[in-house]
């Protein structure tokens, strides 16, 4: 099960606010104090992220659930919403034509004809192009196979149970939910050094597309793209940015990437909401969290949890934070158990990091 958590009470910052901005916070996800700004949130409800909506596709898998509802579709975000979750995180690229779209992966992959296979990066594809890869809208229309390529190397049709056409960023605010949150997160390309200029581009493009239709619901930034979500801040005050980090499980050539501590600089430096830590960099590095809390910065998490929370709790010692990022199919039990272990952590401890 993939983990993330945030505190919803250190979301936003209202230094600059556009149109339609305070609305867009006015949930009761996110408690205010006196001020109307901020006020600290308190078990025992946490907030439930469903991840690329009802889960990630891995169509490797011999479980089901992983083939179930296609990942980052708006069937997804929907079969998520049936669980209750607060928010749904999402990647985001930008097309060629300037359109924010939902995408996960850095290239999109088809069966052309003899048996060839085609890769194009998706921000080098117009539109129009993106779009008619996988499933139609349009009764009739047949669109392109849709193939996935995965670490190692191999290649797997996009198989699912239940499948639906690609989509955009804007059908994604018109079509979900009013109610459910948007952990957005900002793709990039991990081998590709990006100008500043086309970097402010990008997120601009994509932050019209926010405060045109964002209206009430929260939004959470993240991205592992250290120079993007310094911009982002620059950019915008409203909604928090968080900076994602593997803290070191692998190495890059920009060392802000390589570590939490390097995160942690970044976050001071640009002044973001927080880290999004992949969770076994935690546990080789329990150090962290005092210099996290002690520069008053949200700690998330994500990545598979190999031990129970019990051992977790017992490792760290610290309280958790009010969030859960999960693939809703999950058993909902699950996710009550969860909920009633962190209530009853809070009683006694005092920071709070989820893991």
């Amino acid at each position: 099960m993939a983990l993330k958590s945030v505190h919803v009470s250190d979301v936003p910052n209202f230094d600059h606010m556009p149109e339609n901005a305070v609305r867009a916070l006015s949930s009761p996800r996110f408690p205010r104090g006196p001020d109307g700004v901020k006020a600290s949130f308190k078990p025992p409800k946490f907030v439930v992220i469903g991840h690329r909506g009802n889960g990630m596709n891995m169509l490797y898998s011999a479980d089901r659930r992983m083939k179930a509802i296609k990942e980052n579709s708006i069937l997804s975000f929907d079969a998520a919403g049936k669980f209750a979750v607060d928010f749904v995180e999402f990647d985001v690229q930008v097309t060629k034509d300037d359109c924010p779209v939902i995408f996960h992966d850095n290239f999109i992959l088809t069966e052309e004809e003899g048996s060839s296979i085609s890769e194009k990066r998706v921000t080098e594809l117009t539109l129009p192009e993106f779009l008619c890869y996988g499933p139609q809208r349009e009764s009739g229309n047949v669109g392109k196979s849709l193939l996935r390529k995965v670490k190692d190397g191999r290649i797997f049709s996009w198989n699912v149970e239940d499948d639906d056409p690609l989509c955009t960023l804007q059908e994604a605010f018109q079509k979900v939910n009013p109610s459910i949150g948007f952990n957005i997160e900002l793709k990039f390309d991990d081998y590709i050094v990006y100008e500043d200029e086309t970097l402010v581009h990008v997120l601009q493009v994509i932050l019209q597309v926010v405060f045109k239709y964002a209206k009430e619901r929260p939004i959470i930034f993240s991205s592992f793209q250290p120079d993007a979500v310094q911009i982002l801040r620059k950019l915008q005050s409203v909604y928090p940015v968080f900076f994602l980090t593997n803290g070191g499980s692998e190495v890059y050539n920009d060392v802000r990437r390589n570590s939490i501590d390097e995160a942690i600089k970044l976050c001071l430096a640009g002044g973001l909401q927080g880290i999004v830590s992949e969770v076994r960099a935690i546990f080789r590095n329990p150090g962290a969290i005092p210099r996290i809390k002690e520069a008053n910065l949200s700690l998330l998490s994500y990545g598979q949890l190999k031990t129970n929370l019990v051992e977790s709790k017992s490792k760290f010692h610290l309280f958790f934070l009010s969030c859960i990022l999960a693939d809703p199919r999950s058993p909902r039990r699950l996710t009550k158990s969860i909920e009633s272990d962190v209530y009853q952590a809070s009683r006694k401890l005092v920071f709070k990091p989820r893991l």
